[in-house]
């Protein structure tokens, strides 16, 4: 019995090392780094380009990307590097919006439906069931389509359509955890059942929300770059990447402007979603 003891204290001290010297793959440093430079860029754009989003040199139009215009110039002679730096404000503000919305709404009907049971988990999972079997991208079109086309509610829409998803995750978690030893234990001890929610259940449950948090920002990123690209965002000058997109698809000759805004969301969104893979094995 005491051997049997001391090797399940070797185990769990074992565990919690391996967990501690866990070692970053070079792939997610470097993602890591592409979020670090895209936050940057949302709290001081002006520390890494000195040229205005909304005005340019008309005789610089169309200018292929070189050293003094890294993303070259559009049809108004503004420089497009500026325009996607600070583009990116509004392009993270309202994922994280997006992604809160989703986060907040969804998990606590995965709580609710998944700690109550009975009835509230009836009607519950019929609402969450209603709104798996819409596509999220249409939902988003419906929501934005009835709030107005500005950038604010295409985050909005974005995160309702998100909501399902939480809260499927968060209830699947609570019902997990919820007839664990632990948890059974607490009652035994004479705790009720907001303190085993409190205590018990959220702490172990909120790892793999947290992990689906990171994984839906980069997804909503591309939702909201989406909806801005079908006119759905806020009208020029504004220099949301989506946006970016779609006027530059008007300008063949000049392709410069759909690649750049492009790339930076393809860079963005894989790196995202690299860090968040990244997560969900070390949790």
């Amino acid at each position: 019995m005491s051997a049997d003891l001391n090797f399940a204290r070797l185990s769990v001290a074992g565990r919690a090392a391996g967990r501690a010297g866990v070692r970053i793959p070079p792939t997610v440093l470097l993602a890591f780094l592409v979020v670090l430079l895209v936050v940057l860029w949302s709290l001081l754009p002006g520390m890494f380009t000195s040229y205005s989003p909304v005005t340019g040199d008309t005789a610089k139009k169309l200018a292929a990307p070189s050293l003094e215009h890294w993303f070259g110039t559009d049809y108004l002679g503004r420089d497009q590097f500026a325009r996607v730096v600070y583009g990116t404000a509004s392009s993270v503000t309202s994922a994280l919006v997006a992604v809160v919305i989703g986060l907040v709404v969804g998990s606590a009907i995965g709580l609710v439906s998944g700690f109550r049971g009975g009835w509230a988990d009836a009607v519950l999972g019929r609402f969450v069931d209603v709104l798996l079997a819409i596509p999220g991208f249409l939902l988003a079109v419906v929501i934005v389509s009835s709030l107005g086309f500005q950038t604010i509610n295409a985050a909005i829409a974005t995160g309702v359509s998100a909501v399902a998803v939480f809260a499927r995750l968060m209830r699947a978690e609570v019902l997990r955890i919820r007839g664990a030893a632990f948890v059974e234990a607490s009652y035994l001890e004479g705790g009720n059942r907001l303190h085993a929610l409190l205590t018990h259940i959220l702490p172990n449950a909120y790892r793999s929300v947290l992990v689906l948090a990171v994984l839906q920002f980069g997804t909503s990123i591309l939702v909201i770059a989406s909806l801005a690209f079908l006119g759905y965002g806020d009208p020029p000058p504004a220099s949301d990447w989506g946006l970016l997109v779609a006027s530059g698809k008007t300008y063949p000759t000049a392709p410069w402007l759909v690649y750049a805004p492009a790339l930076v969301i393809v860079f963005t969104v894989l790196s995202v979603n690299r860090i968040s893979r990244w997560l969900r094995k070390t949790k």
